[in-house]
């Protein structure tokens, strides 16, 4: 997504369905190519952004292996200067005989802090585009546009979606802001991947309502692909969901009357699809693209055997339903790399996939003023396969030393080899802070900042039974209470299972919540908790933090697996580096634990865990217990 006030970081209230009136909000959780066929048995017939060289097995061991490389990627102008973002990263091998350089397209931004011009104003580049021949090293080329469409008006153009079929490539992009109102996708045809480009002049998805709604939707991150004969546009953001049309052969127009929805609202925008074994992948992200330092923008998936859905993640958990599903495939791990999301995905010469995404390093994370433009560098690094699913770097998510470069030539191989990571699994119980809740009255040691009516709480039948309230914990409007214990020293899990009787599907419950929180004051937390978002229900997992410097944000959020009617929640702290890190794990009764982000905080010595139940009153959560164990080693 291309970052813009009418775009919000966090919590919105919509009003009405329009970016200006979507611009009151302070926070939400907005929940908001690759295919490479024709070289890959596996891909998707036709060849898109993430149509790469490819075989599907490893070349024999004599030839030649690639070197290696460090995130974020080397992006250059010709004069070696160094390009500072690379937002929505879209890359397609040229398909032209005798053609061995790769092409990456960049959504519209600055290509640094220092790109102005003689007025001191920021040079906006209108999709600017790379070449390389390694993956890694980047030549920045021009842009596909001089100037924008006069169809399209004064935004963007975002999100590009390279694609090659009809002995020609096509560019699909968002146009977010046209004359006659609302956001669309337009497409810009060239014989070449460096252009001229031509635009259609018009829109190939006009602007429209959301399903079953009033307004304009969110037209948003196209994303196309060739499949069962025909040829499919993906597309749609936060503000309406994701649905697919089919194209015309020609690429030029699609069809409303075909329009299929492959995600509910208010939870993905960024749409991939990746065919693999008799199964569609659609990989989308989530939550905000454009927090700074807190941005918890990740990849998730779900799949079917119909490019059309229905989308289900790996426990069965629809794309489409309220309590909404998703599998993660990368997330921040607790390096200084944030934000990872809106991708492409390429096959190199040694069977190998690659991820290319957007990210926010959390120690650079403006070009320049604080609150202004994100920095969004792209970052490259392995998509492994394991159960069926897709993950980064085998379950290690981005990368931050170096690492085997892929195999971009024919004849290369890479040295890259898997090494997967598994979940924190609990050791020993920690007995003090446990309460199972099968007493009177809680566990000796708890307290509570801001007593709640001793009317809305108490134990009842083995739970904790805690009213919500019509208060909050995010920023400075802290008024929500906060049950808390002193928490344990050194790493340890914890876990709750909570019931919220917030109705399954329907809008509108903003924000009613209950869960976790690893607490050193108001200003200062994490928060695990089954929130509801509009029409969907989700898990949110948000770091708050006080004081920043000024421009910075205080709030940011990420999310999880799919809530359930009973839900598990767990945080695991773990002291590494000098730091505490804190990643969040999900599930449903019969599912798998699903693990999350990681956030690096410091929550002081003093620290608390603690139990919430908040942002709007009229029902009622339970704990069942509140388990803490030390991990195992």
């Amino acid at each position: 997504m291309r970052q813009s006030s009418r775009v919000l970081p966090l919590r919105y209230l919509r009003t009405a369905p329009t970016h200006r009136r979507l611009r009151r909000a302070s926070r939400l959780l907005l929940f908001a190519g690759l295919i490479a066929a024709l070289l890959a048995p596996q891909g998707v017939a036709g060849a898109s952004a993430s149509t790469a060289s490819a075989t599907t097995a490893r070349q024999p061991s004599s030839v030649r292996s690639t070197g290696t490389y460090r995130n974020p990627l080397d992006l250059r102008t010709r004069a070696g200067e160094v390009v500072e973002t690379c937002a929505d990263p879209a890359v397609i091998r040229g398909q032209e005989r005798g053609d061995k350089r790769w092409y990456l397209y960049c959504t519209t931004d600055p290509l640094s802090g220092d790109d102005r011009n003689a007025e001191g104003e920021y040079n906006f580049r209108l999709i600017p585009t790379f070449t390389s021949r390694d993956l890694v090293h980047w030549t920045y080329r021009g842009d596909v546009f001089d100037e924008r469409p006069e169809w399209m008006g004064d935004g963007g153009p975002w999100a590009p979606e390279p694609f090659y079929a009809n002995g020609q490539y096509y560019m699909y992009y968002t146009a977010p802001n046209v004359p006659s109102g609302g956001s669309a996708i337009g497409v810009a045809t060239s014989p070449t991947p460096l252009g001229p480009w031509t635009d259609k002049g018009s829109p190939v998805v006009e602007p429209h309502a959301p399903p079953g709604g009033e307004g304009l939707r969110w037209v948003f991150d196209p994303e196309v692909i060739n499949a069962d004969g025909k040829r499919y546009i993906y597309y749609g953001s936060y503000f309406g969901g994701l649905s697919v049309r089919e194209l015309s052969p020609d690429g030029l127009n699609s069809n409303p009357a075909t329009q299929t929805e492959v995600a509910i609202g208010n939870r993905y925008e960024g749409t991939q699809i990746i065919k693999r074994r008799g199964w569609y992948y659609l990989l989308a992200s989530a939550t905000n693209c454009c927090a700074g330092p807190l941005t918890g923008y990740s990849v998730f998936a779900g799949r079917s055997r119909s490019p059309l859905g229905p989308f289900t993640d790996r426990d069965g958990d629809s794309l489409l339903a309220g309590r909404v599903g998703g599998t993660p495939v990368i997330s921040m791990n607790g390096n200084r790399w944030v934000g990872t999301g809106h991708h492409d995905v390429i096959n190199d010469f040694d069977g190998q996939q690659w991820m290319i995404y957007h990210a926010v390093d959390q120690n650079d994370p403006y070009l320049t003023e604080p609150g202004g433009i994100n920095q969004r560098p792209a970052l490259l690094d392995p998509l492994d396969w394991i159960n069926g699913w897709p993950t980064v770097r085998a379950r290690r998510w981005a990368s931050d030393r170096r690492i085997s470069a892929p195999a971009a030539q024919p004849g290369q191989t890479t040295a890259y080899r898997p090494r997967p990571v598994g979940n924190d699994r609990n050791g020993p119980r920690i007995k003090r802070p446990t309460d199972t809740f099968n007493r009177r009255r809680v566990e000796p040691g708890w307290e509570w900042v801001r007593r709640p009516d001793p009317d809305t709480y108490g134990t009842s039948r083995g739970n904790f039974v805690f009213q919500t309230q019509a208060a909050d914990l995010f920023v400075d409007s802290n008024t929500a209470s906060v049950l808390v214990r002193p928490a344990p020293r050194g790493d340890f899990m914890m876990t709750t299972k909570v019931n919220i009787d917030v109705p399954p599907e329907g809008c509108c419950y903003n924000f009613v919540q209950a869960g976790l929180v690893a607490y050193g004051d108001d200003d200062n937390f994490l928060k695990l908790t089954n929130t509801s978002i509009f029409e969907t229900r989700q898990t949110e997992w948000a770091k708050e933090r006080s004081p920043v410097p000024d421009g910075y944000p205080r709030y940011g959020n990420s999310v999880v697996g799919a809530p359930g009617r009973w839900t598990f929640l767990r945080i695991v702290k773990r002291d590494a580096g000098g730091q505490q890190h804190y990643t969040a794990y999900t599930r449903h009764p019969g599912a798998r634990w699903v693990r999350g982000g990681t956030w690096v905080h410091d929550l002081g010595e003093d620290s608390r865990i603690g139990l919430v139940s908040m942002g709007g009153d009229g029902f009622t959560a339970k704990f069942a217990y509140v388990r803490v164990h030390r991990l195992r080693r």
